[in-house]
């Protein structure tokens, strides 16, 4: 009788063990699988969270901002400025560049002939100022022609034909000036010419030419009139 409860409460013993194990067990796993559950949502959490994707590309955005900032500061408006440069200089009629280190043409760097334009009656003259300096020079205005000794005043110029920007002459290229003589009446108070002058803008140098012809030329000192200097002559604007 004693032996059969000895057994008994062995039996019981041990199943109570066994019931503890058993639960020692569960609570472990299930505490390692509830830490898993929680890491791998942590995980999720952070892989998913604005803020965190928000960090990762804010960098290469704002560093192409910066880029763009720089190409900003270095655009082609702000390069275009230091053209403006170039507006001291103006092209001039013969496609020279002007600027204030241009120098005018004096006596010294042209060479002045005349030649009798048309047919006769020759009522014009056709001056041409060549320059033999060397070098680039503008010639200003126009020719300050005196025909008689008894008439010591400029010939008039024609307004219209001045043209519309600076001439320069690189070296060795021509100008020229349409210069009238008289209206080819056969009444006109005229006068032999055989030589004048001209002197140049900005130059009093004196500059003796030879009137064209064997006999010269017939001049009418109330009738004559000069056109500017210009790179060529043109038609309409030197018709005076």
């Amino acid at each position: 009788m004693n032996t059969l409860r000895h057994r008994s409460a062995l039996l019981a013993a041990a199943g109570t063990a066994l019931v503890l194990s058993l639960t020692a067990c569960q609570s472990d796993g299930d505490s390692k699988s509830a830490s898993s559950q929680a890491s791998a949502a942590a995980s999720s959490a952070t892989a998913k969270s604005p803020d965190a994707q928000g960090a990762g590309t804010s960098a290469p955005t704002g560093s192409t901002g910066s880029t763009g900032s720089a190409d900003s500061a270095n655009s082609a408006g702000s390069k275009g400025s230091t053209g403006a440069g170039g507006s001291a200089g103006t092209a001039g009629s013969t496609g020279e560049q002007v600027t204030t280190s241009t120098p005018l043409c004096g006596a010294r760097d042209v060479t002045v002939t005349a030649a009798t334009q048309d047919g006769p009656p020759y009522t014009h003259i056709v001056l041409t100022a060549k320059n033999t300096s060397g070098h680039s020079c503008r010639l200003a205005g126009f020719p300050h022609v005196q025909f008689l000794e008894s008439h010591k005043q400029d010939v008039p110029a024609v307004a219209k034909s001045k043209p519309a920007t600076p001439v320069v002459l690189k070296a060795g290229a021509p100008a020229y000036a349409l210069v009238k003589l008289s209206d080819g009446g056969v009444d006109e108070e005229n006068e032999p010419v055989s030589a004048f002058s001209v002197t140049l803008e900005g130059d009093s140098t004196v500059i003796a030419v030879t009137a064209p012809g064997s006999e010269g030329i017939a001049v009418d000192p109330a009738k004559a009139l000069t056109g500017y200097w210009t790179p060529e002559l043109r038609g309409g604007a030197d018709d005076f």
